[in-house]
């Protein structure tokens, strides 16, 4: 039952006192007539009740007392209403408060001590009725006035157990003075019943409906699906034409204590990154143009994104990836808005660029990781944590030069500090190991980027590279990230990186730069918008003479409901692959994003 924050009549000391009053001479009937219940082993139930009428004077004496603290009441009221008025009006008040639970023991109640002078009456109505309930606190707050509302759902109790006892055949505990009793403030209080039980009704309803509907009880199922009209344009993509693209994303969250948390996502797309040409009409190399939902462009076949489980184990977290991991999944990115919610999805930026430090993107697939959280309890080192984690991107495969440890890998460490609750920078360090082919910001795909131009991904593709970029090649990467909210209204991040390649073959040493800085502003116009504005340089080779790979983004995000949100967007790219003879190109995309 609830503690209800009833606005109408409250019930005077004289009812309380007399409902009191009423369980006291249960007692003494208890009691006094002990040796006359004795007698009555062998009659029936109708001359039970009879019998233990003789001992029920008190009841009835009490029972008058009642009646007269009814007549008074009534008196009281200056309008008469109608029970249906009543029903209505008991309704809409009461409905807001802490519940209540039923007791064993009075001695579960903080608040009731053996000194006060209700104590026995209300030991009586635990131990003889079993019809009392407290709070969630362990407190009975009887110092206080009682509101009709609140003492009709406790009398419903009551009238329950009432109803048990008598089922049971147990009802020489129960008076015929007790019955009218109860009769008598059930008439009273018909109204207040009279809802306490539909609302009963409704919520076991359902409940009953939510139980056999329910998809598990450790499971939560989450999708996504996007559809995305986009089109590249300007001089350096001209052979590009309007599409319209999908991705679809169904995960399945399960719990098993509350902590641990196993994701299983399946992903489905057909949307395929923009083509860009130079001056001279030739293919550009370019990884530039991503989009978010470009991953997986698997022809609409379904597969598995994501199996990763997480789970604390002692003052750290566990995070262990049988597919599709990625170092954002454990490692803080400090990049809010943009990001979105999930590595890729449709909340936040539109390109890949925009979503994070591309040094998150060095890796990925099957492995496992640890993050260790200090300064919990306060200080200038809240909230700060170190990470360290390890990914293979073919840690399923047997073969010479796969595995866990002698395919493709990346290996980080990252000190993650909150210097306040709006301020958080990051320090990242990755080291790994890539072989023949295998491009730098893979996220684990190996021959396929998600960000960056083709020199900087230093792999064995055609335009720009430096001989030797065939064979396998080590990376040592350095970034830096931050992100501050200047209000809650306006938050800003941005990031800076360098990596070191070291070729296995001769002359294919090389460096990569990149950096970025974003605005974003939440609730923009309306609560649930984000207007984002990022601009950068995308991953760049910093050897090569060459027109740096500049980007300009801005997108806004509109909430048509909890579930849905359209989000229109530009993005601007200057000198894609890197080349001096390089066309700048433009992405215009509106993308639809449906989450349930």
């Amino acid at each position: 039952m609830s503690n209800l924050l009833w606005k109408s009549l409250v019930v005077t000391p004289a009812v309380f006192g007399a409902s009191i009053l009423v369980s006291t001479s249960a007692i003494a009937a208890t009691n006094a007539g002990s040796s006359k219940v004795s007698t009555t082993q062998e009659l029936s139930q109708a001359e039970k009740q009879e019998a233990l009428a003789l001992n029920s004077q008190e009841v009835l004496n009490q029972s008058e007392v009642i009646a007269q603290v009814q007549q008074q009441t009534q008196q009281q009221q200056t309008v008469q209403v109608s029970e249906l008025e009543k029903i209505n009006r008991y309704s809409q008040e009461g409905v807001s408060g802490d519940s209540q639970s039923q007791v064993t023991s009075v001695s579960q109640f903080s608040d009731v001590q053996p000194t006060d002078w209700a104590f026995q009456a209300l030991q009586s109505l635990v131990e003889r009725y079993g019809c009392i309930a407290g709070y969630p606190n362990g407190t009975y707050r009887g110092n206080r006035a009682m509101t009709r509302y609140e003492f009709a759902a406790g009398l419903n109790a009551c009238l329950d157990r009432v109803n048990e006892l008598i089922a049971t055949a147990t009802a020489d505990l129960v008076t015929k003075e007790d019955l009218a009793t109860l009769q008598r403030l059930q008439e009273e209080f018909s109204a207040e019943l009279a809802t306490l039980r539909g609302r009963v009704d409704a919520l076991e309803a359902r409940t009953a409906e939510l139980e056999a509907n329910q998809f598990s009880t450790t499971t939560k199922l989450k999708g996504e699906a996007i559809f995305a009209l986009t089109d590249a344009f300007g001089d350096g993509a001209d052979d590009n034409n309007t599409v319209f693209q999908n991705r679809v994303r169904l995960g399945l969250e399960t719990s098993f204590t509350g902590k641990d948390r196993l994701i299983t996502r399946l992903d489905s797309g057909n949307a395929e990154r923009f083509n860009f040409n130079d001056e001279n009409d030739n293919a550009v190399d370019t990884f530039e143009g991503t989009q978010t939902f470009n991953e997986p462009d698997n022809g609409n076949d379904v597969e598995i994104g994501r199996l990763t489980y997480e789970v604390p184990v002692g003052p750290a977290k566990l995070y262990v990836a049988a597919a599709g991991g990625r170092h954002s999944h454990y490692a803080a990115t400090n990049n809010p808005y943009f990001e979105g919610e999930e590595d890729d999805d449709g909340q936040g930026a539109l390109s890949t660029f925009a979503s994070q430090n591309p040094i998150y993107r060095i890796g990925g697939g099957a492995g496992a990781a640890l993050n260790f959280r200090f300064g919990e309890k306060g200080g200038i080192l809240k909230g700060t944590s170190l990470t360290l984690g390890y990914l293979a991107s073919e840690g399923n495969g047997p073969g010479e030069g796969e595995g866990l440890f002698n395919g493709n890998y990346a290996a980080l460490g990252q000190l993650n500090f909150n210097l306040s609750d709006r301020l958080g920078v990051a320090a990242t360090y990755v080291h790994g190991y890539h072989g023949p082919g295998s491009l730098l910001f893979d996220d684990g795909n190996i021959t396929e980027a998600s960000v960056g131009s083709g020199p900087a991904n230093f792999g064995g593709r055609v335009g720009g590279l430096i001989d030797g970029a065939q064979n396998p090649y080590s990376s040592n990467s350095y970034g830096l990230s931050a992100a501050f909210r200047a209000s809650d209204k306006i938050s800003i991040s941005g990031f800076v990186s360098y990596t070191d390649l070291n070729g296995f073959g001769s002359n294919d040493d090389g460096e990569v730069w990149s950096y970025g800085a974003g605005v974003a502003f939440p609730d923009f116009g309306k609560q649930g918008n984000l207007l984002g504005i990022y601009a950068g340089a995308q991953p760049y080779r910093g050897e090569i003479d060459g027109a740096r790979p500049y980007h300009i983004e801005g997108f806004y995000k509109y909430r048509v409901n909890d579930n849905v949100a359209i989000t229109p967007g530009i993005i601007y790219l200057t000198a894609p692959g890197q080349g001096d003879d390089a066309e700048d190109a433009f992405i215009g995309t509106l993308r639809t994003t449906f989450s349930f």
